[in-house]
């Protein structure tokens, strides 16, 4: 219960005081979520004044249905090196959060967890009501058409069905824009990830996030082994961002940025696309340093 007094000067009290909104109050954790919501009711405490006069002791109680709704993101990947970074970073903010993979997640036992098969076969009556953002970190290597259909085709599938179904955002974890030449840029790793940030920009044009990190370390398990990218990853961006005044002038020479782009960490990443989330103001096309910026606002 909660008191407010109210002192501005009218020269009759409002005739009522009551009235009534309705906001979503926090559900519990579970999946399937449940259909039907519960409510939480409070009381407000509110005081009038004549003009020039004392403020009137005699106060009323207004009953006011609060309907908050949580937020709630399904990431598409979540069981990877990013996307179980974005799970681990979004539960930890208070979001709720349903990871969909082909593969179990060791941070499963923190959040709803779908093990459906690729986004070509998934059910999304299972996976989208409810939810108020999706993030896509769905990418991969292979033949050439393997890399249009991993990077291209299965984010336009999810960006398409995550519209249909009313999801007012969508992140989706891209790459950095490299000057590499052509020749290489357009490989479908590249053609697919560009197709797939068109679409999110397309059909999301005030609430579409692409972001664009280039090597992006942290602790990487493959096949129960933990890689320390991190080893590489750290000094070196440091060191660029020390020697940032002398490279600058060699960025503008062919395939430099394979050298010369910043790596980011893998919780920088997370944290962007968690504000991507939770800021109305967050939508583009995000770059490495814009990135970092992006997960400043919302770390701890």
């Amino acid at each position: 219960m909660s008191s407010l007094s109210s002192f501005a000067a009218i020269s009759t009290p409002p005739p009522s005081l009551k009235r009534a909104a309705s906001f979503p109050c926090r559900p519990s954790l579970h999946f399937p979520f449940p259909s039907n919501n519960r409510f939480c009711r409070f009381g407000v405490k509110c005081s009038y004044a004549k003009a020039s006069t004392k403020e009137d002791t005699n106060s009323s109680t207004i009953d006011v249905i609060a309907d908050v709704k949580p937020e709630r993101v399904v990431v598409l990947g979540g069981s990877g090196f990013v996307g179980s970074a974005i799970c681990k970073a979004a539960v930890s903010k208070g979001i709720e959060v349903v990871s969909l993979s082909r593969c179990w997640n060791v941070y499963a036992q923190y959040h709803a967890f779908i093990k459906l098969g690729d986004v070509f076969y998934a059910n999304w009556d299972e996976v989208l009501p409810g939810a108020t953002a999706v993030v896509s970190t769905i990418g991969g290597f292979g033949s050439e058409e393997q890399l249009q259909r991993i990077n291209g085709e299965a984010n336009v599938v999810a960006v398409t069905a995550a519209k249909d179904y009313g999801i007012p955002k969508f992140i989706f974890i891209s790459v950095h824009d490299y000057n590499l030449p052509s020749f290489l840029l357009s490989s479908g790793y590249f053609t697919g990830k560009r197709k797939a940030e068109s679409e999110v920009l397309s059909k999301y044009p005030t609430s579409g996030v692409v972001l664009r990190p280039g090597f992006i370390y942290g602790k990487r398990r493959v096949d129960g082994f933990e890689i320390p990218l991190d080893l590489i990853g750290q000094p070196l961006e440091r060191f660029l961002s020390a020697t940032e005044n002398f490279t600058k002038p060699l960025s503008s020479l062919p395939g430099s940025d394979l050298f010369l782009a910043p790596p980011v960490s893998v919780d920088d990443v997370a944290l962007a696309a968690i504000n991507g989330v939770v800021d109305d103001d967050f939508f583009g096309v995000f770059t490495i340093e814009q990135i970092k910026e992006a997960a400043t606002k919302v770390r701890v």
